[in-house]
């Protein structure tokens, strides 16, 4: 289904360390086989992970000198607005001052024609346990809150793709949800799988029904069973760290794989290891992993449905770590290919 996807193709994860957007984008125009634009979180506050999509939610406050987000109600219309606003197939767009890199990008590109590019969204899990309201509470716990969330992330999701898309012949686009990997925890008490699992194929389903190929992003351990069945088409994890987790679920991840799902191997590390990191120890750990897999899974199949990234964003690296993480990428694409 996903033929489009060449085995082992490369991809990154949305965050660079750069603060000029030009040169973000180079860098990963010449470095990867499917690109993505860059968030650039040094550059602005504004391009964080949450509030780099809250651009038109409803009571939103932002202050970039404290570096502060939150939600404070009140008696204004904004919330009217927005429901008139934000219909079933609205499109919600992410100005320059929240996205330079994808401003950037998107003339960078302007003249050219890819087979896949990629871009991202916040995932409604993160979003909602990683913005709160005046009272201090996660908005995920306020149920108009967390539905409004939703409809802003979907709209912003089909604006992506449709200014992608004029430019390739296929999107992806990667759910980023790293707070799963926290779910169940005693810091998020009360966080109900079946409303997890809801809000993540509400996500995937607004992503294919704009004609995108969508895409989970975790960097930890997950309840990968559930992320399994949400639907997404890829599932991007640090194979680094975390190979093992996901592993054990070998039958789901047979299925998943029979029915045209794709493995996303986050194999080179984004965390301090990546300092005494080198081509050797990656080669011998993919392959490594990639023997366990085989155990379970016929070796064809794993290997024309398998891409290769960073384990997560290179947006707390330094900018020399990004490049070497980068080049480490492609790399080990060359040696598996």
């Amino acid at each position: 289904m996903l033929d489009i996807i060449k085995s082992f193709s490369t991809t990154g994860i949305g965050s660079l360390p750069h603060k000029h957007p030009e040169d973000a984008c180079e860098l990963i125009l010449r470095s990867f086989d499917i690109p993505f634009w860059p968030q650039l979180p040094k550059l602005s506050f504004r391009e964080s992970m949450v509030v780099q999509y809250s651009e038109g939610m409803p009571h939103i406050r932002v202050n970039e000198k404290e570096e502060a987000v939150w939600i404070i109600r009140d008696e204004s219309d904004e919330l009217e607005r927005f429901y008139e606003s934000c219909t079933e197939n609205a499109r919600i767009a992410i100005s320059e001052d929240y996205a330079a890199g994808f401003h950037a990008f998107l003339r960078m590109i302007k003249d050219k024609r890819f087979p896949v590019l990629k871009g991202h969204i916040t995932g409604p899990i993160t979003f909602t346990l990683g913005l709160k309201d005046n009272y201090g509470r996660y908005i995920f716990f306020d149920e108009e809150l967390r539905e409004i969330s939703l409809m802003l992330l979907k709209a912003k999701v089909r604006w992506q793709i449709d200014l992608l898309g004029q430019h390739a012949d296929k999107v992806i686009i990667f759910i980023d949800e790293p707070i799963l990997s926290a779910i169940g925890s005693s810091s998020y008490m009360g966080v109900d799988n079946e409303e997890v699992l809801r809000l993540l194929r509400e996500t995937v389903a607004a992503i294919e029904n704009a004609g995108g190929i969508s895409g989970i992003h975790c960097c930890g351990r997950a309840d990968w069973p559930l992320v399994i069945r949400s639907g997404a088409k890829v599932i991007n994890f640090d194979a680094y760290e975390y190979f093992d987790t996901l592993c054990i679920y070998h039958e789901e991840l047979k299925v998943f794989m029979q029915n045209g799902g794709y493995l996303a191997w986050g194999i080179v590390p984004t965390s301090d290891v990546i300092q005494s990191v080198d081509s050797s120890k990656l080669e011998s750990l993919m392959n490594t992993n990639l023997q366990k897999i085989y155990k379970y899974l016929p070796e064809e199949l794993v290997k024309s449905h398998s891409l290769i990234t960073p384990s997560c964003g290179t947006g707390s690296r330094s900018i020399e770590e990004a490049i070497k993480i980068f080049q480490l990428t492609m790399r080990l694409k060359e040696a598996l290919t």
